[in-house]
């Protein structure tokens, strides 16, 4: 196992500790909130972000592996978003909670599984922005998706 992987494994494992512990304490009212950000509740939030770690787990791993991902722009991830919020708009926070640690372990494991090698193989991931390796994307996506969504929650709801 490479050292490299297990330090962004265990980063991206604190991340998402951190955003399992604000949602479990939230109550229904807070969990209804609308964001200021993102202009959907706390919920969809949080759901949003415990979907988005098998996709980006998933992208992560064929960047290392040298395939080529999907070349996406901004709209296209703008139009899933925005999908999504209205797919999971009821959606619960035990189903969210369920989700979250399923798919953290699944994006965990994608990453400690990378050899430095493979952290330092690079892509084009967004249309018109230059490549990115992976370890990069596992900063800059996997890490900071959660990091800024939390931020988003806990603006909204007056947390720090």
């Amino acid at each position: 196992m490479a050292a490299r992987a297990e330090a962004l494994a265990k980063r991206f494992e604190d991340a998402s500790q951190a955003l399992a512990d604000a949602i479990r304490r939230l109550g229904d009212a807070e969990w209804k909130k609308t964001t200021s950000a993102e202009k959907w509740s706390v919920g969809v939030v949080a759901h949003h972000v415990a979907q988005g770690h098998a996709s980006i787990g998933n992208l992560v791993r064929l960047i290392a592996t040298g395939k080529t991902p999907p070349t996406l722009t901004m709209e296209m991830i703008d139009q899933v978003n925005a999908e999504h919020a209205r797919t999971f708009a009821a959606c619960t926070k035990t189903e969210t909670l369920e989700l979250h640690r399923r798919n953290v372990a699944l994006a965990s494991g994608i990453v400690r599984g990378l050899s430095d090698v493979e952290l330092d193989r690079t892509a084009a991931v967004l249309f018109g922005a230059p490549a990115m390796s992976a370890q990069q994307a596992i900063e800059r996506l996997l890490i900071n998706h959660i990091n800024e969504h939390l931020g988003s929650i806990k603006a909204t709801l007056g947390a720090r």
